[in-house]
């Protein structure tokens, strides 16, 4: 597995040019020209909108929004949350809900790792804290995908120490009746990206090398 930093903040990454860098080392995984690779970053302040995505759910004020080609709705990326955008070969026959459930495991054992316990909710992808005394049921890392010529694009966002207050404009990934929480604010301290990279590098070579190696 080969891992590529794109950027962080404060030198955080234009989604746009993030989008053309994931669609070159797409075309060069297709060809074997490289190895699975995992782009890891932190991008500039952005909305994107995957392809179910509908108009009531975009915000309301007129705030730009980026239409990309992976499936799920509406989230925002930005300084404080770490993303990853594994692009690698899939194991035939291509199952693309068991890629998201290795990548949602991915964030898990992450969180986990940090000491925050999050598990998985029916019917709806990413990573979730049950409602409790705190707030009602809670997204910490959303996940969307596409698969070209078996070989994945775009992957997952964690929220670290991201200012939550984007979630207020739009109806995130979809969903109006939960929240959306960060690794800080589960565990009441800073937990920054720079903390965070290390122990997601290590949770992503658990559970994709055996895939790549597999192939």
């Amino acid at each position: 597995m080969r891992f590529e930093h794109l950027g962080f903040a404060p030198a955080a990454v234009d989604y746009l040019a993030a989008w053309a860098h994931q669609r070159e080392v797409h075309a060069q995984v297709v060809a074997g020209e490289l190895p699975d690779t995992v782009l890891l970053l932190e991008h500039e302040a952005v909305y994107t909108a995957g392809k179910r995505t509908e108009p009531h759910e975009r915000p309301l004020d007129g705030t730009p929004v980026v239409d990309v080609d992976r499936g799920g709705k509406i989230t925002w990326h930005g300084p404080g949350q770490l993303v990853g955008y594994p692009i690698v070969h899939l194991p035939s026959p291509v199952d693309v809900v068991a890629h998201v459930r290795r990548l949602e495991d991915v964030m898990i054992g992450v969180c986990r790792e940090l000491g925050v316990a999050t598990t998985r909710v029916e019917g709806r992808s990413g990573v979730w804290l049950p409602a409790d005394a705190t707030g009602p049921e809670r997204k910490i890392g959303a996940i969307g995908l596409r698969v070209s010529k078996d070989v994945t694009m775009h992957g997952f966002a964690l929220n670290c120490d991201c200012d939550l207050g984007w979630a207020d404009a739009i109806v995130p990934c979809g969903i109006a009746d939960a929240g959306v929480t960060s690794l800080s604010r589960e565990l009441g301290r800073d937990v920054g990206v720079a903390e965070v990279l290390p122990v997601v590098t290590a949770h992503l070579e658990r559970v994709l090398d055996p895939v790549t190696a597999s192939r």
